[in-house]
């Protein structure tokens, strides 16, 4: 392939250091990024083998890609178990002044989120348990018209609870490779994920059937301002 020279990415480019990206053709690079690009989530490695010519390195172009974009306003990151184009992380500051910062999650939310992380799977009364306070219907309603938890079957006890999980979409909105990457729980409660903001309903809002909220535990408050119970 190197003996092809209009087939391959510039050798000796600033943005395509070291021999090994010098040696992927342009084609298979530009096909690559192109997908990356088009596709509203990470791409995963088996979409991109499916798009390049069989027997295709892979993790090689993705490898030129990542350098190719290196130290550029937008970048090439391991998200949600696929690849995705970010924003610099250093840029984010200077881009707030111009792009609106969505809302985040209450804080309430954020809470049993970093419990479902962390301990998942976990059923609705464990999540209360842990917390030290109810969820409210409302709160895993966010979580779930967020897409960052799903259903995980249900656990073989009386009333056979759900289970909840974390999704994709949470590795991908937190920027995530896989589970293994999760940070500090205090730095979990402090990242935002945003989604619409959800109207006022009662403390006491009805708990799920069948996952057994604790009827003893204190409601959370429903201004994501206002002080919380620990998380445990």
């Amino acid at each position: 392939m190197s003996d092809t020279p209009d087939h391959t990415a510039g050798a000796g480019s600033p943005a395509d250091t070291g021999a090994e990206a010098a040696r992927i053709p342009a084609d298979w690079l530009r096909l690559a990024e192109a997908a990356v690009f088009a596709a509203a989530g990470p791409v995963a490695p088996q979409a991109l083998a499916a798009l390049l010519p069989e027997g295709a390195d892979v993790a090689a172009v993705l490898e030129a890609l990542r350098t190719r974009y290196a130290g550029r306003g937008v970048e090439l990151a391991m998200v949600g178990g696929g690849v995705q184009f970010r924003t610099a992380p250093d840029l984010a500051p200077a881009l707030r002044k111009v792009i609106e910062v969505p809302r985040r999650l209450p804080r309430a939310a954020m809470e049993a989120l970093a419990i479902i992380a962390y301990h998942q799977p976990v059923t609705r009364a464990e999540i209360e348990e842990i917390r030290g306070a109810s969820l409210s219907q409302n709160s895993l309603d966010a979580l779930l018209e967020a897409e960052l938890v799903a259903p995980r079957g249900r656990r073989e006890t009386p009333g056979r609870p759900t289970l909840w999980g974390t999704t994709a979409a949470f590795l991908t909105r937190f920027g995530l490779a896989d589970l293994r990457e999760l940070p500090r729980r205090e730095e979990l409660l402090n990242e935002a994920a945003t989604l619409p903001e959800e109207p006022p309903t009662p403390a006491t809002a009805p708990a799920e059937p069948g996952d057994g909220a604790a009827p003893a535990a204190p409601a959370e408050p429903d201004d994501p301002g206002a002080p919380t119970e620990g998380t445990g």
